[in-house]
């Protein structure tokens, strides 16, 4: 999309040009003339948000890569703009009164005809289920072949390495897979006809409608990403594995996009600790020696230690 975008003279005020538009209308004909300050003023023409421009430069940073490997390029020219930051609010998953709330907004779905409890709802409540526990973009989600899941293993990708990626999903979702109706013989949620851009528009307005019902404001499907991705870290779950899950191309895109959870894990850890020593004998001696430490709700005196972080939320 990067390359080739075509765009109305309409749509043009409002999107950003294809690189391959950018230089037709600069006048360059060969790579060696798509110099630094050319690339330059290509980004300087995004229309952008920081989200949108961040995958963009990704994908022109890969070209740029390509063009290096073919020799048309002495260096990346790309690795030398600025990646746009981001100052939107964080990745926020589902709260899992939420997912309760759009599981049974599922069985009031209506079909065209205005009657619930329909091969659509049931095929809507497996979509569901499987874009929480699969971790799949939707696009991927909806066009997953049926030959994907073999028990209850399914096979994500396979990684450069050569090692293929699998995820198990629960058994429950693997039941409302197997109990809902096809949408053809290879694909659960596809008729396998028409273009996959096409699939995910009809999935996500079908999303929204699902939300409306359900009365869940800001619900996205990537949001069901977010969710499996967020539970893992706060388990406990190493950054580097949720990045496989996940299909990342490298750690660092995890860690933008979920540090802010991973320290949240960490003052979940210290909060667990701080709890722990109130069965700890030597501890609950030597606090109550100290006549300056809070009391908890026990009765029994605290010592006022808290993260240094928080420190300025620390009782007087």
């Amino acid at each position: 999309m990067l390359l080739i975008n075509q765009h109305t003279p309409e749509e043009l005020k409002r999107f950003s040009p294809a690189l391959v538009q950018f230089c037709a209308e600069a006048g360059l004909q060969f790579t060696t003339q798509i110099t630094l300050p050319e690339i330059t003023r290509f980004r300087a023409q995004w229309k952008d948000g920081p989200i949108s421009g961040g995958k963009k430069l990704e994908r022109l940073r890969a070209v740029g890569r390509f063009f290096v490997d073919r020799g048309w390029w002495n260096e990346n020219f790309a690795l030398k703009l600025k990646r746009p930051k981001a100052t939107g609010p964080p990745t926020m998953p589902y709260r899992r009164e939420e997912m309760f709330a759009l599981l049974a907004a599922c069985a009031q779905f209506t079909d065209w005809h205005g009657q619930v409890d329909q091969e659509n709802s049931h095929r809507l409540q497996a979509f569901v289920l499987f874009l929480r526990y699969s971790g799949l973009r939707i696009g991927d989600a909806a066009s997953c072949p049926v030959d994907r899941l073999v028990g209850n293993r399914l096979f994500l990708y396979t990684q450069k390495t050569g090692v293929p990626v699998f995820v198990p999903l629960p058994p429950f979702v693997v039941e409302s897979l197997e109990a809902c109706p096809r949408a053809s013989q290879g694909y659960w949620f596809w008729t396998g006809v028409g273009s996959k851009e096409t699939l995910a528009g009809n999935w996500r307005r079908t999303f929204r409608r699902l939300c409306e019902i359900a009365g869940v404001q800001g619900g996205h499907p990537h949001r069901f990403r977010d969710t499996m991705a967020v539970e893992l870290l706060l388990d406990g779950v190493p950054m580097e594995r949720v990045s496989i899950l996940l299909g990342h191309s490298s750690i660092k895109v995890t860690e933008r996009h979920y540090s802010p959870w991973v320290q949240a894990r960490q003052a979940q850890l210290e909060s667990d600790l701080v709890h722990a020593w109130r069965n700890d004998p030597i501890a609950q001696a030597e606090m109550l020696r100290g006549d300056t430490a809070p009391v908890d709700g026990t009765g029994l005196q605290m010592a006022a230690t808290y993260p240094r972080h928080e420190k300025r939320d620390a009782p007087n």
